[in-house]
């Protein structure tokens, strides 16, 4: 058997990663349901890994020493996207909206519990099948994975990889056309301001003048301007991992990225208000997003997918309650809410699919949308300032006090 260290890990997985996009460009429905190239290329090896196991034989072992590091750098990039001054710049709609979102994610976990109940599993199955999975995908999900695992929810990594991926399907066919259904049933059409704009573009996100990216730096000032964003990453994660182990001496039950993204999201909004660092967000979102695929790709090859025999009836029932009551509530509550115009209905499109998938679900989604009936401006600067960043936080502290209460 071959047995891969840390660093010899990492670059299977970076091959693993490449393989993927080569995979997606080249079928054309992967792309369409926005299926992650991390996913495509680390389920390849695990499926692999599953059909060896059939004959007895384990011909590879990985030593994922460095998957935890990679997971918590890219939680780290989503704490220094939460601006506080953002969100109040963006006025009442975004903080509806990640009310609305927050409120669904608990209504995900209370449903799935009670259904992971009625099939003889542990509560906590039902959490890592609710939020866990479908309003945090599959980061989030493998993020929590070990919380699960030593809580008794037997194979949690695997499960959490199957409920993501078919919540990322899921969110990409059926946004759309609830969207579509109704914008044509209530007539709802842009409002005649809007007529006059000729671009389906998402509209810029005001951001503070200390986090405007430099665009027209000298190579050096861009590699000193990137230096400095990995650095303060890094000390995020330093100083993250002290605070993670002082609340976990509390008898806190929490991932280890909370410390480290909570410690982002405070040196975002020092520099929002003091302009200390002078933050370049496309470069911290650059390395956020490296590690997001570096950590996907190793924690798919490592995945037991044989762990999840005999939990197919239980994720099907599962997805499938969970989806009518996105529905539903995208239906009512928040097309009401939102403003039950045009706009509102392409949010509702955008919602079911990060509450179901991604936010590239919900991108892919309003776009598709925009391109037919026109533009939504409101729309893309609510539904991805909540679907990227304000709700991995509403969010991770859901599925925390559900795991700290039921496990």
């Amino acid at each position: 058997m071959l047995t891969l260290d840390p660093i010899q890990t990492v670059a299977c997985g970076g091959l693993c990663l490449i393989a993927g996009y080569a995979i997606r460009r080249r079928l054309p429905l992967l792309s369409r349901f926005n299926i992650p190239a991390p996913v495509i290329g680390g389920l390849l090896v695990a499926l692999a890994l599953l059909a060896c196991r059939h004959w007895q034989v384990t011909p590879v072992r990985f030593d994922t020493a460095l998957e935890q590091p990679l997971m918590i750098a890219f939680f780290t990039s989503i704490g220094f996207n939460a601006s506080v001054s953002l969100l109040r710049i963006s006025g009442r709609q975004v903080a509806l909206f990640l009310a609305l979102a927050t409120f669904l994610a608990i209504v995900q976990n209370v449903v799935g519990m009670a259904l992971a109940r009625s099939f003889g599993l542990p509560p906590l199955f039902g959490v890592i099948t609710g939020s866990a999975t479908l309003a945090g995908g599959p980061a989030t999900g493998l993020a929590f994975a070990p919380l699960f695992e030593h809580a008794g929810v037997h194979g949690a990594q695997s499960v959490a990889l199957a409920s993501a991926m078919a919540g990322i399907v899921c969110g990409s066919v059926i946004g759309a056309p609830l969207a579509t259904m109704l914008i044509e049933r209530l007539h709802l059409r842009r409002n005649r301001l809007q007529e006059t704009v000729d671009t389906n573009t998402p509209a810029p996100m005001p951001v503070p003048s200390a986090a405007i990216a430099v665009k027209t730096l000298c190579d050096a000032d861009r590699v000193y301007a990137n230096l400095k964003c990995f650095v303060l990453i890094l000390l995020a994660m330093g100083i993250g991992a002290w605070i993670s182990g002082g609340l976990g001496a509390l008898g806190l039950t929490l991932p280890s990225y909370i410390g480290a993204m909570l410690v982002g999201a405070l040196i975002r909004n020092i520099d929002d208000r003091f302009g200390w660092f002078g933050l370049a967000l496309p470069s911290i979102d650059m390395i956020g997003s490296i590690c997001l695929s570096l950590f996907l790709s190793i924690a798919l090859m490592n995945l037991h997918l044989w762990e999840l025999a005999g939990l197919a009836t239980p994720l099907l029932v599962n997805l499938g309650v969970q989806t009518l009551i996105v529905v539903a509530f995208c239906c009512w509550p928040l097309l009401r809410l939102m403003g039950r115009d045009y706009e509102a209905a392409v949010m509702a499109g955008g919602f079911v699919g990060f509450m179901l998938g991604t936010t590239a679900n919900a991108m892919a989604v309003m776009g598709s949308l925009t391109e037919r009936f026109g533009p939504a401006p409101r729309a893309f600067l609510v539904a991805p300032l909540v679907g990227a960043f304000f709700i991995d936080f509403t969010n991770a502290i859901v599925i925390t006090i559900f795991i700290n209460g039921w496990s």
